[in-house]
């Protein structure tokens, strides 16, 4: 009877904190109304965004006030693990509410186009050209509070003992500051920062206010969503790529990183392993792409350069934007961002992929492998990266940690590729679409979109989730409420 009411009230707390984020998470859904007081002819659609919300505050309060007491207890990885699992996607159905009703999208497509937007990853079911305002901005919305992330929110607003462990559970590790929740309000100023920055800086490039917006939010969160069909294709405009890559380049950034870079820590910033494997991969891969692509499809040599830095840059940022289409692309170009879209941004950001931390880690591994051959036997060395200003001890248990997941991914990668291949698209098309998928990066070569298979559809929503949840946590959540239910069935 102890192991049983140890059980429950591990998640009574649980069911706490998940009301919390569910709270939260409903108020957002109030934010699109803001456009009826410049749209008013869409206010029958009201409704649409009020049930919802309604019914998740409801939820939500009724979980935080109901189990309020049980707030006395620290949280550990594998209960934030399931608080992080349950709440995106409960967050994500309600989510899906206005798609079906307004836009009248079935239950696949709708929880597909929420899905892709709390996870910032851009692959889009919707006709944006034929899309309301409030649907517009509804998708802007969710992709900027899912770069920030759930938790984050949380934290920002709520103190508690939740702090380490929800933001480790959410792929947040690394703090700004010693305290949690000051660290998380950091985290969203910076973040709303870009968004001030990046809408002026869209202004001035020529775009209305709506479309600046809404670009701004999609850029920082590395989502991709767009107002137009073309993307940021619809301009062909060198000003609005020169606003739009910079947005997603800090959108990438580790936190730290753009903290340091705010307080004027250039040198110390400069030494992190993600910035440099960055200023490695951009202007390599730009310069590829320029020679062996752009040069024969583009006649243009301002075009050339400017199509082979921006779709490098949306590719490893894991954005999502694109200028021009790539079914005249050939499968080098195509491998390239796939990789790209693989190796993702920095960790601790709103980037996906596997990140370049993890890829940089494994590159000085091999480094520090080769060199040990060299070393007499009883040489005792201390192995590490720049994180910073701070050095970064790795140690063979992190290496083997950063492997395992590197397994994972590529497995979950070949596995969603082979099923997307068994509905009959090309194996290249279903390479670059999973990348895409699993990298949360929402680039397309056309096999994503309304008359998309379901199989398709549902393996993309599995692996949009797993890539922006990471797969730890997804399996540490299952693995907890797998346990537990043994657990209490035997007791």
């Amino acid at each position: 009877m102890q192991k049983r009411r140890i059980i429950i009230d591990s998640y009574l707390n649980i069911i706490h904190y998940t009301g919390i984020i569910l709270t939260l998470a409903s108020v957002l859904m109030f934010s699109p109304l803001i456009c009826l007081l410049f749209w008013p002819e869409e206010a029958d659609m009201v409704t649409a965004f009020i049930k919802p919300a309604a019914a998740m505050l409801s939820l939500g309060l009724l979980s935080w006030l109901m189990f309020r007491k049980k707030n006395g207890r620290s949280l550990d990885i594998q209960q934030s693990a399931v608080i992080v699992v349950l709440s995106w996607i409960t967050v994500c159905l309600f989510s899906a509410w206005p798609f079906m009703t307004i836009q009248k999208l079935n239950f696949t497509h709708a929880v597909f186009e929420s899905v892709s937007g709390w996870t910032t990853t851009g692959l889009s079911v919707v006709d944006v050209e034929r899309s309301c305002h409030l649907i517009l901005f509804w998708r802007s919305i969710i992709q900027w509070a899912g770069g920030a992330g759930l938790a984050i929110i949380m934290l920002a607003t709520i103190v508690g003992p939740a702090g380490p462990a929800l933001g480790i559970a959410e792929g947040r590790s690394q703090q700004l500051v010693p305290q949690v929740r000051q660290s998380a309000k950091i985290v969203i100023m910076i973040y709303a920062g870009y968004a001030l920055v990046g809408t002026i800086a869209y202004r001035l490039a020529g775009l209305d206010f709506f479309d600046a917006i809404n670009h701004t939010f999609t850029a920082i969160s590395t989502g991709g969503f767009s107002t137009k069909t073309a993307s940021i294709g619809n301009w062909n405009s060198l000003s609005v790529e020169a606003v739009t890559l910079p947005l997603m380049i800090l959108g990438s950034l580790n936190f730290l990183t753009a903290f340091l870079l705010l307080h004027g820590k250039t040198k110390a910033a400069s030494k992190s392993g993600e910035v440099r494997l960055m200023l490695l991969l951009v202007p390599l891969c730009s310069i590829a792409l320029f020679f062996l692509v752009c040069t024969s499809l583009y006649p243009s040599l301002s075009k050339s350069v400017r199509v082979a830095i921006f779709e490098t840059v949306s590719a490893l940022t894991t954005t999502g934007f694109s200028t021009v289409g790539y079914t005249n692309w050939n499968s080098f170009s195509l491998l390239m961002l796939i990789i790209l879209m693989l190796i993702g941004g920095g960790t601790c950001s709103t980037a996906g992929g596997i990140k370049q931390y993890r890829i940089y880690v494994m590159y000085k591994s091999l480094i520090w492998q080769i060199r040990s051959f060299f070393l007499p036997r009883t040489t005792v060395t201390e192995n590490y990266i720049w994180s910073g200003d701070q050095k970064d001890f790795i140690s063979e248990a992190r290496i083997r940690q950063i492997g395992t997941f590197l397994f994972l991914y590529l497995a979950t990668y070949a596995l969603g590729s082979l099923v997307i291949a068994a509905t009959g698209v090309s194996l290249k098309d279903s390479l670059f679409e999973f990348a895409s998928a699993l990298g949360t990066v929402g680039l397309s070569v056309g096999v994503t979109g309304p008359h998309t298979s379901l199989v398709i559809l549902w393996t993309e929503i599995v692996g949009m989730l797993l890539g922006r949840l990471e797969f730890f946590v997804v399996l540490s959540g299952i693995m907890k409420i797998l346990g537990d239910s043994f657990k209490f069935v035997r007791t």
